[in-house]
C-alpha cells in the first residue's frame, strides 16, 4: 500500500476516524492492527517475519535487564544481533554473497554450479531490523528500561507511517509517545497537513516527473552520451531527494495528525559544504544510527587517526551495503567513506561549518554538490557494466536536451524556493509564522503544481527496495 495511492488515502481516513474517538489503550490496539494490515498489503507472508523480529528483541531485552552479570547480559545482546542480522542477511544478502563467491571461484578456474534461492525481499526489513536492534542495544547500555507491555512495544516496531522507509526511530524517543496519552491539537493538525502536502508535492511532482528523465538514461546507458548523462545524474539527485524526503514528510505529517512526533530525517542536504555536514543533513536517522551503534562501537575517534579512518571506512562501507545487495552500493559506501576520510585528512574534524562569506559558502555548496552527484551515479546504476558504459559515454558529445533543462526548472523552482526559506529560517515549519495570505498562496501554488504536474500513477518510493 503506497502513500501515493488512493488505497492509502481511504485506509488512513478509515483508521483516523476510528482512532480519534478511542482512548490510548484502544488507540494502540488499533494502530497495531492497522500497521499489520498496511504491511501485509504487500505480501501477507511478510507478517510472520516482522512478528518474529518483534518477539526476539522483546524477550531478549527483558533477559538483558534481568541479568546482573555482564557476561550474561552480553550473551543475550550477541544473541539479539545474531538473530536480527541473520534474518536480514538471509533475506537480503544470501543470493548476493553466494553469486559473488561463485564468480570468484570461476575466476580461479573452477566451474561450480550457482547456488541461488527464490527469496522475496520483505519490504522495509532493513529499517525495522535496525529499529529493533537499537532497542536491545539501548537496554544493554542502560539508556532505557525495557517495556513489559508487548502491545506498546509491537506498535513501536510496526508503526505504519514509518514502517517501510523510516525514519528509523529510537525507543528512547518514540516508545514514550506510544506509552503516554497523546493530544491532537489544531496546531498539530495544521503542521501535519502542511507536511503531508509538501511530501506529496515532492513525490508526485518532483520525484515522479524527474524519473522520466532519469530512467531512460540509466536503463539504456549505451544510447546516451555527454551532457544528457550529466543532466540525468543531476535529475536523479533531486529525484531521490524528493522521493525519500517526500516519504519522510508524509510519514511525519500522518504521525502528527495522530499525536506523534517522528524525528526529522533531512535538513536541506544539498546546502552542505563538506562531506561531514552532508551526513548531518541526509538520512539523519540512518547516519546517526551508524554513528551511535557502529562507528562508536568500533572505537570512534578515540584511538588515533589511523583507527579513526578505518572506523569511518568500515562504517560507510556497511552503510552502503545496508542500502542493497549489489556491488554498486558497496562502491558507493567506499566512495562516501573515502570522502569523509579525505575531508578529515585535509581539514580535520569539524562539528559545524565555519561562518564564511556568502560567496565562499556558495562555492563550497556547489563543489560539494558535484561530489554528491558522483556518488549518486554509483548509487543509481543497475550494474557495474552499466557504470562502465556511462563513464565512457560521458565524454562523448551529444546535443544538450534543452527541453529536459526547462522541464527540471519548472518542477524544481518551488522546491528550491522552499528550501532556501528553510535554510534561512532553520525550520521547515517556519511557514506557520507567515501571514495567512502568504501561507494560503504557498498552499495554492503547491496544490496547483500537484494538479497540473502530479503523476497519480507514479511508482513506488525508491527506498522501499532497501
Amino acid at each position: 500500500m503506497l502513500f501515493n495511492s488512493f488505497q492509502f488515502v481511504f485506509f488512513f481516513l478509515i483508521v483516523y476516524s476510528i482512532y480519534v474517538i478511542l482512548n490510548r489503550k484502544w488507540q494502540n490496539g488499533l494502530l497495531l492492527v492497522a500497521s499489520y494490515v498496511f504491511y501485509g498489503w504487500w505480501d501477507w507472508r511478510f507478517l510472520s517475519l516482522i512478528a518474529v523480529s518483534t518477539v526476539i528483541d522483546y524477550v531478549l531485552a527483558l533477559q538483558i535487564d534481568q541479568r546482573d552479570k555482564e557476561s550474561q547480559r552480553k550473551f543475550f545482546l550477541i544473541l539479539s544481533c545474531i538473530a536480527n542480522l541473520g534474518l536480514l542477511g538471509f533475506f537480503k544478502y544470501f543470493n548476493f554473497f553466494t553469486e559473488s563467491a561463485v564468480e570468484i571461484i570461476r575466476w580461479m578456474g573452477f566451474t561450480p554450479d550457482p547456488v541461488t534461492l527464490n527469496i522475496v525481499l520483505p519490504v522495509g526489513i532493513s529499517f525495522y531490523t535496525f529499529q529493533t536492534m537499537s532497542y536491545t542495544i539501548d537496554v544493554y547500555r542502560g539508556h532505557l528500561k525495557p517495556t513489559r507491555n508487548f502491545l506498546d512495544y509491537s506498535v513501536y516496531v510496526s508503526f505504519f507511517p514509518q514502517l517501510v522507509a523510516g525514519p528509523i526511530e529510537r525507543a528512547t524517543h518514540f516508545l514514550p509517545q506510544v506509552q503516554n496519552e497523546r493530544t491532537i491539537t489544531y496546531q498539530r493538525i495544521r503542521e501535519g497537513a502542511w507536511l503531508i502536502l509538501l511530501g506529496y508535492f515532492k513525490k508526485v511532482v518532483i520525484a515522479d516527473n524527474l524519473a522520466d528523465i532519469v530512467n531512460p538514461v540509466f536503463n539504456d546507458p549505451s544510447a546516451h552520451h555527454g551532457l544528457t548523462i550529466v543532466i540525468a545524474i543531476y535529475a536523479f539527485a533531486f529525484q531521490i531527494y524528493g522521493d525519500f524526503s517526500g516519504y519522510s514528510d508524509i510519514a511525519r505529517g500522518v504521525s502528527k495528525l495522530m499525536g506523534f512526533d517522528l524525528m526529522v530525517n533531512f535538513r536541506m542536504p544539498y546546502f552542505a559544504q563538506n562531506p561531514q555536514e552532508f551526513w548531518r543533513r541526509w538520512h539523519i536517522s540512518l547516519s546517526t544510527w551508524l554513528r551511535d551503534y557502529l562507528y562508536i562501537s568500533l572505537g570512534g575517534n578515540k584511538d588515533g587517526p589511523l583507527k579513526t579512518y578505518r572506523n569511518l571506512f568500515l562504517t560507510m562501507l556497511l552503510g552502503g551495503l545496508w542500502h542493497g545487495a549489489a556491488w554498486n552500493f558497496v562502491l558507493w559506501g567506499i566512495y562516501q567513506g573515502g570522502l569523509l576520510i579525505f575531508h578529515r585528512l585535509i581539514f580535520g574534524r569539524s562539528k559545524e561549518p565555519e561562518k564564511v562569506h556568502l560567496g565562499r559558502r556558495i562555492v563550497n555548496i556547489v563543489i560539494m554538490f558535484q561530489f554528491v552527484c558522483v556518488g549518486w551515479l554509483l548509487f543509481r546504476v543497475n550494474s557495474m557494466a552499466d557504470l562502465s558504459v556511462l563513464i565512457q559515454n560521458l565524454f562523448a558529445w551529444e546535443t544538450i536536451p534543452w527541453i529536459w533543462v526547462g522541464y527540471m526548472a519548472v518542477v524544481l523552482t518551488p522546491l528550491l524556493l522552499l528550501q532556501l526559506n528553510k535554510e534561512v529560517s532553520g525550520d521547515l515549519l517556519h511557514i506557520k509564522k507567515w501571514r495567512p495570505s502568504a501561507r494560503l498562496a504557498v498552499y495554492l501554488i503547491l496544490l496547483a503544481y500537484i494538479a497540473l504536474f502530479g503523476k497519480v500513477d507514479g511508482g513506488e518510493f525508491i527506498y522501499f527496495q532497501f
